[in-house]
């Protein structure tokens, strides 16, 4: 059995937004492989977003943002079901890679944004960053409008 460090808990709380001790005790049951132990809060992370998806959505924020060039622009609406959620730095963080996200990828709604590859990781689409996003802040969290414009077009 591998020792449990603090670390490894940190790391994976991080990763799934599982409490603490619920990620001590998945590593405890894997001895401590923390590739099985992640897989395993993902899962329960991933059902419980499931019972949430028909809660609403009232809050939330808009990000814009602007290409160094000014010739792009980009609006996304973010909706989640706090005030509390929408001034979480990591929900304001997704927010704006969205709103780069459609600048960069030209999606034309919000089914069609959650269906690209994501730009800051190749490996996942947007619609898995939401659902992780989801998890670690547990609440429902939805993709509002989306807006691009661009000089010329």
């Amino acid at each position: 059995m591998k020792k449990i460090t603090a670390d490894m808990i940190r790391k994976l709380r991080d990763e799934t937004g599982a409490p603490v001790l619920r990620v001590k005790k998945v590593l405890e049951e894997t001895k401590g492989n923390e590739k099985r132990a992640g897989e395993i809060l993902k899962k329960e992370g991933f059902e419980k977003v499931l019972s949430r998806a028909g809660r609403g959505t009232s809050q939330g924020i808009i990000s814009a943002y602007v290409h160094h060039s000014g010739h792009v622009a980009s609006v996304v609406e973010l909706l989640c079901e706090t005030d509390f959620v929408a001034r979480n730095d990591l929900f304001r963080q997704v927010a704006h890679d969205l709103s780069l996200q459609v600048a960069s990828m030209k999606a034309k709604n919000s089914k069609e944004l959650e269906k690209q590859d994501f730009i800051r990781d190749q490996g996942k689409k947007v619609s898995d960053l939401i659902r992780e996003l989801k998890t670690k802040t547990g609440e429902n969290i939805k993709i509002g409008r989306i807006f691009r414009m661009e000089l010329g077009n």
